[in-house]
């Protein structure tokens, strides 16, 4: 048993090692704790034969900020800042700023990135990758369209992507062009903005027709992109992502996606599709030069389900002329109904928003470009992109803008977001519900343990599903370490509000915390916790020998995730960005944000904590998660204990304490509520007539006492 102590104990320490090693090399990079980058030695590499590089230039007089290069009087090039001119907000929230310096040809030199706060960068994904990425468009022209991935199909040109990091590079992508090309013509290297040189359109909001879905499709209000698996096979033939079996017929005729989509703020278009109580909800969302396109499909996802809290939806671009547009999660809306008369059934169907940074013209012809992507090895994909146009309807457009639209959007950003996901939320909400349905009822629902256990099994199952890998929904230390810094310093309720999945489960773990403690959110709606335990009961049912750690060791063991929090908290004192690196003690971000898609340190830890769980019960929320001791430091405070105790509980009876498979009990019969995590299987115990020792012995002694008060039968005498 020593040996098995000691081994398990290794585990630990090694899997941890491995931890601070990644986040001690990450914070040796720089990634955290580095300013950003000084722009003018990047810009001396680019241009060795400068001889002098001027001061950046001021935004004025209609002047972009930008170094001018020289050699002797001879101006050779320029340099400017992506956030200087192209600010765009990445999976973080936050730009990532690169220097772009150009030739007075308009030809590219170098690109380089300056400064970046995308966490999938941060820790898991070496930066170098990125700087990989940016090394490939030396030689594009700022008048070239560069797209992410893909297989080549016209004139664009292609740059390999970064996986695991989708998103954060297509924004790089756009803020280079973008950049590239305003500098360009700012400068007069070229003359490339035939779209601005248009008048923009306006959107008649008086014109209305009424129209059913025939009439929309038929004058092209409605547009359409049927794709079959023939012509998904098709685009990948010759590559790494062709099928090694070739579809049949019948699989090739089969329908891949059928997407229909229209630009939804029009009229005609928007009150007949989704009537108007919508449509006039719509228009109060959208600013000035906001424009909203309305998709509908079935089959493939045009969402997917890959995306992330502030990231983007990568399976859908918009094309206008030379700028490409992407949507974030805020962008998007779900459409509850389709109103138009004949309309088709659909499995998905969004609003998403064109915001009015983008400068979308509705009197242009624009592109819709669906990106298909099919794994080619654990990490490594590649895309196929299908494109088709859209062309605007003259009869519900103006030219010029004569009228100043009216910005209408009065709801405040966190009330958007949980307009978005309200059905997640609703979810989870009723899931909350019926956990406290099921503490309130407990005394009665442990008399009927096969129930019991059921409905607990499937609830775990629906945690992890659920909750960790679709809603995301795994709350985390950081949480607590970011309320802690907001209580110190500027507190705004609309900087939590912000994720409603996340916040709806802080307000559950508070309440729960004050009414039973830190058991029911652990036992019942942690992700991880959950999927240990499903872990744990599928060793059991393998029949693969589960370990206990001695008590005198294991109450020990209990005192290190208070000192891991302990640690993260003091380092959040001093910065806070240095305590989320550390906070990768938590295997959450690798198991449920990213899917396992990270480096192999990583992937090691969070494996072995899952491993370990096979051997030994929930082992990481016993000993070190620091969520837990975070959770469990006010379950003092409650106000209920509601478990019950015999006082033959503990002496003699240890019937519950060799049981409990996280080891709450202790050796007198008490309750620890602060390790709990509420799964009442000694509740089950406690009202088992036929197993509990104490009631065990009860029911015999009433036996006995019950034969010894029934009287002796009469003696019969036979002849």
């Amino acid at each position: 048993m020593n040996k098995l102590v000691s081994f398990l104990l290794s585990c630990k320490t090694v899997v941890l090692a491995l931890l601070l090693l990644a986040s001690s090399l990450t914070l040796a990079g720089g990634l955290i704790v580095s300013p950003a980058k000084p722009a003018k030695p990047f810009i001396e590499d680019a241009f060795p034969q400068a001889t002098s590089i001027g001061e950046k230039s001021e935004a004025i007089d209609g002047e972009l900020p930008a170094w001018t290069i020289k050699n002797n009087e001879e101006i050779i090039g320029y340099a400017f800042e992506t956030d200087d001119i192209a600010l765009i907000p990445a999976y973080s929230g936050e730009p990532v700023n690169s220097l772009v310096s150009i030739d007075t040809d308009g030809k590219i030199v170098a690109v380089n990135v300056l400064e970046h706060h995308e966490p999938i960068l941060l820790i898991g994904i070496p930066e170098q990758k990125l700087h990989d990425f940016t090394d490939q468009y030396p030689g594009i022209m700022s008048t070239d369209i560069v797209k992410i991935g893909g297989l080549k199909e016209d004139e664009s040109i292609h740059v390999d992507g970064l996986s695991g990091a989708t998103v954060t590079v297509m924004v790089v992508n756009l803020g280079i062009m973008r950049a590239a090309k305003m500098v360009a013509k700012n400068k007069g290297i070229i003359d490339y903005d035939e779209i601005e040189k248009q008048p923009m359109a306006d959107i008649k909001q008086d014109v209305f027709q009424a129209a059913n879905w025939t009439q929309l499709t038929g004058d092209g209000s409605i547009r359409r992109l049927s794709l079959s698996n023939a012509d998904i096979e098709k685009s990948f033939i010759g590559t790494e992502g062709e099928l090694k079996t070739p579809l049949s017929q019948e699989e090739g005729e089969q329908s891949f996606i059928d997407l229909y989509y229209t630009q939804l703020n029009i009229p005609t278009i928007g009150r007949n599709l989704i009537g108007d109580s919508e449509y006039d909800w719509l228009q109060s969302q959208l600013k000035e030069g906001e424009h909203a396109l309305a998709l509908m499909s079935n089959g493939f996802s045009f969402k997917g389900s890959g995306y992330v809290r502030g990231g983007i939806f990568d399976r859908i671009q918009i094309h206008q002329g030379d700028n490409v547009f992407s949507f974030r999660d805020l962008d998007q809306y779900r459409i509850n109904d389709i109103y138009a008369e004949g309309a088709h059934f659909f499995d998905e169907m969004s609003i998403f928003i064109i915001r009015d940074h983008h400068e979308f013209d509705p009197g242009s012809e624009w592109e819709i470009e669906l990106l298909v992507r099919r794994q080619t090895g654990p990490l490594d994909s590649i895309f196929s992109s299908f494109k088709t146009h859209y062309m605007p309807i003259e009869q519900y457009l103006s030219r010029p803008v004569l009228e100043v639209k009216q910005d209408l959007s009065d709801l405040p950003m966190w009330q958007q977001v949980w307009y978005a996901k309200q059905v997640p939320v609703t979810i989870l909400i009723i899931s909350m519900v019926l956990i406290l349905i099921v503490i309130f009822l407990q005394d009665w629902l442990v008399k009927f343990p096969r129930f019991l256990h059921t409905f607990r099994r499937a609830f775990l199952i629906y945690t992890v599903l659920f909750v960790g890998w679709y809603s995301l929904g795994q709350v985390s230390v950081v949480n607590v370490l970011t309320f802690m810094k907001a209580l110190m310093s500027d507190f705004h309720w609309q900087t939590f509000l912000l994720d409603p999945i996340i916040f709806c489960l802080w307000i559950f773990i508070a309440i729960t915390i004050l009414l039973w403690g830190r058991g029911i959110f652990c036992g019942w709606l942690c992700p991880f916790g959950a999927l240990q335990e499903l872990v744990g009961e599928l060793a059991v049912k393998l029949k693969i020998p589960q370990y206990v750690v001695p008590f005198a060791i294991h109450e020990r063991l209990w005192a290190v995730k208070y000192l891991v929090l302990l640690g993260l908290f003091g380092l959040s004192l001093e910065s806070l960005q240095t305590a989320e690196v550390y906070a990768e003690v938590e295997p959450f971000k690798t198991v449920f944000l990213l899917s396992f898609d990270r480096d192999w340190p990583f992937i090691l830890y969070a494996s072995a904590l899952i491993l370990v769980s096979v051997f030994s019960r929930k082992v990481y929320c016993r000993y070190v998660c620091p969520l837990g001791a975070a959770i469990a430091i006010p379950s003092g405070i409650r106000l209920f204990d509601w478990l019950k105790r015999r006082k033959e509980c503990g002496e003699p009876c240890q019937l519950c304490a060799v049981e409990c498979e996280i080891g709450a009990i202790e050796k007198n019969g008490e309750i620890n509520l602060r390790e709990c995590h509420h799964c009442l299987d000694c509740q089950v115990t406690y009202q088992n007539e036929n197993k509990c020792p104490p009631l065990v012995a009860k029911q015999k002694k009433l036996k006995r006492q019950k034969q010894k008060a029934t009287p002796a039968e009469p003696i019969r005498i036979v002849d």
